[in-house]
């Protein structure tokens, strides 16, 4: 068992459509009418039938009043780091701390070049997040004296003025899954945020990826349970049980407080762009995973 003990949430995988405009608007108001905690959205620059993420989560930040937000995850090679470190941080003092930051080191890559960006090995991507990293959370820590200064193979920062500070601290989180990134995420993240259909052999990948994860925090001189385990869903609800989330909403309950058992998941994330899935899955879905959890964890 790999049950870091932490409290669960849920929440939505919207997609940025731009056509109808306001559409992930409001499905992001039905996930927080639903009592979902936080809503996410992808993040293809590149891909002319979405709209601009970072302009949709400011107008949904404007349009909700509770529910927290999230790139799932912003594309790093078209976001540089110290200009998301200013945006995420003014965000986050105009919503009052609603912001969380998820990023990943780049994908379709063809798309990326289009629009300007660099072609990275995987082994650059993964020195450009970690140069990131330290941008990001160098320009928001303004308990430290003088600029910031980072020199690195991709991104350079030479004498910025530090803040301003974000309301709350901002959690990031990598979308990894190969080794170099895994070890990475345990390293320096604070949260791992990979798609469940992604994981090569499902949800029995987790148990030696999140291995890899644990062993780089722990040689990093951090405690594994630093690094907090989110995962984006997908599946159907249906009238009887048929297979992993094919089912009525108490097997997907009992599902997911396995993930969370067995595997140590605790932020569950709902990939879809319905308003009767988002609203059965805040309404009945996560109450029983956290009943159910909360259960075992006192025996």
């Amino acid at each position: 068992m790999s049950d870091y003990g932490h409290e669960l949430w849920f929440g939505s995988f919207i997609t940025p459509a731009a056509r109808p405009p306001q559409a992930p608007v409001e499905l992001a108001q039905t996930s927080e009418r639903a009592g979902l905690d936080l809503v996410s959205f992808q993040d293809h620059p590149y891909q002319s039938a979405f709209q601009d993420t970072w302009t949709l989560m400011s107008y949904v930040a404007a349009r909700t009043e509770r529910i927290r937000i999230s790139g799932n995850v912003l594309s790093l090679p078209l976001r540089p780091p110290a200009v998301l470190a200013r945006a995420a941080a003014s965000l986050d003092r105009l919503t009052g701390g609603r912001v969380e930051l998820g990023i990943g080191a780049g994908a379709f890559w063809d798309g990326i070049v289009a629009m300007g960006g660099r072609r990275l090995e995987p082994a650059q991507a993964v020195r450009a997040v970690e140069e990131a990293v330290d941008v990001i959370r160098g320009l928001w820590a303004t308990d430290e004296t003088g600029p910031l200064r980072v020199t690195g193979e991709f991104y350079t920062v030479n004498g910025a003025k530090r803040g301003p500070a974000p309301a709350h601290r901002i959690p990031i989180r990598i979308g990894a899954y190969k080794p170099r990134m895994l070890r990475l995420t345990g390293r320096i993240a604070d949260g791992w945020l990979p798609s469940l259909g992604f994981l090569p052999e499902g949800p029995a990948s987790l148990r030696a990826m999140n291995e890899q994860i644990d062993e780089a925090a722990s040689a990093a001189g951090r405690e594994p349970a630093a690094v907090s385990r989110l995962l984006n869903l997908s599946g159907r609800f249906t009238s009887g049980a048929g297979g992993l989330l094919q089912g009525t909403p108490g097997d997907w309950a009992e599902q997911i407080a396995d993930l969370a058992l067995q595997y140590g998941v605790s932020g569950f994330i709902l990939a879809s762009d319905e308003p009767a899935d988002l609203n059965l899955f805040g309404h009945e879905v996560a109450p029983r995973a956290r009943e159910l959890v909360q259960s075992e964890r006192v025996t």
